[in-house]
């Protein structure tokens, strides 16, 4: 989804760093949309976030290995054997022990990068939520973090929900996906499904934008015609309803159902 969709606010909403205004969010069987104190902190264990920039998400003021010593500190963590599982986390993302005795600025954002990884890493959690984690990084950079990622995800048996803008990242990296706008999932399936047989006419729209490597194949764009309506006043109806070319009458008063259409496969 676009800019201002609302991807962040939903995984920040999942992770209980923002509270929903309705709804539920289970994890591990559990709802969890009323935790506070004690049971929060225990949960923040197995809920990790990696955030979009790691300049801003680090502290500059402090030293790496004191910034990661605080995560195990707040969770009663191998007390005493902090520096040991420290080194291994980076090690685990392709960082030396040189690194602990450095500040933020004196990495490049590929290696913060890791860094933050392997932060959100050390306390052993069974969620992440990766919040556009390579966006602020150069193309070459993206591939290796993207490929760690993956790589990590396989070797701990994690569960992430990658927030992106770029589609090719998600197929890359994906099982399934879903897509937002205006506030709103309107498709989900998995990610060969999207591609194949997307069925919301925003989902066709972005596929459609992908960029073709290949500059003797023909481009098929679907250009989306209109604006963002505002967040603040939402339209009747179909929050879609002024850009979509398959807007008739009935989708400017009624909200389309968001239902089963296929195994699997969601849309609005």
């Amino acid at each position: 989804g676009e800019s201002g969709c609302g991807k962040s606010t939903l995984g920040r909403c999942v992770l209980q760093l923002a509270k929903p205004s309705h709804g539920k969010v289970n994890f591990m069987g559990e709802d969890i949309t009323r935790a506070s104190g004690r049971r929060l902190v225990k949960l923040r264990r197995d809920m990790q976030i990696i955030l979009q920039n790691p300049y801003s998400s680090m502290n500059p003021r402090l030293k790496i290995v004191t910034a990661l010593k605080e995560v195990l500190r707040v969770h009663n963590l191998y007390q005493g054997k902090e520096e040991e599982r420290i080194l291994q986390m980076l090690e685990l993302v392709g960082l030396s022990g040189e690194a602990l005795d450095k500040y933020p600025h004196q990495f490049s954002g590929g290696q913060l990068q890791r860094i933050a990884i392997a932060r959100a890493l050390l306390v052993e959690p069974k969620f992440i939520v990766a919040d556009e984690p390579v966006s602020a990084l150069d193309v070459s950079v993206q591939a290796q973090v993207l490929n760690l990622l993956m790589e990590l995800k396989k070797r701990l048996g994690l569960t992430m929900l990658f927030v992106a803008h770029d589609l090719s990242v998600v197929e890359h990296i994906s099982s399934r996906m879903a897509v937002m706008y205006l506030g709103k999932i309107v498709e989900m399936a998995d990610v060969k499904a999207i591609y194949r047989k997307s069925r919301h006419p925003y989902t066709q729209a972005l596929i459609s934008a992908i960029p073709v490597p290949d500059p003797g194949l023909p481009m098929k764009e679907d250009v989306l015609e209109g604006d963002v309506p505002s967040p603040i006043e939402l339209p009747e109806g179909c929050r879609f309803a002024g850009r979509c070319p398959k807007c008739g009458d009935i989708c400017r008063s009624i909200e389309p159902q968001y239902r089963e259409v296929e195994e699997g496969h969601y849309v609005a």
